[in-house]
């Protein structure tokens, strides 16, 4: 659980990266990047989702 934590934590910071440069500096890679890493932490979260419940049972 604290492996899969750290990589949620890596990917968010990853995005806010991504996105800011997309944002800010209209960075067209950093938009694709940013919605990549988008997807990987809604896998990410229904993950620790689906161990959270299991370690309160």
């Amino acid at each position: 659980m604290k492996d899969l934590l750290e990589q949620i934590k890596s990917e968010i910071d990853a995005f806010v990266k991504d996105a800011e440069a997309h944002v800010n500096k209209g960075n067209k890679a950093a938009g694709t990047r940013a919605r990549k890493a988008s997807l990987e932490l809604t896998k990410q979260f229904k993950e620790f989702r689906k161990k959270s419940i299991d370690a309160a049972k």
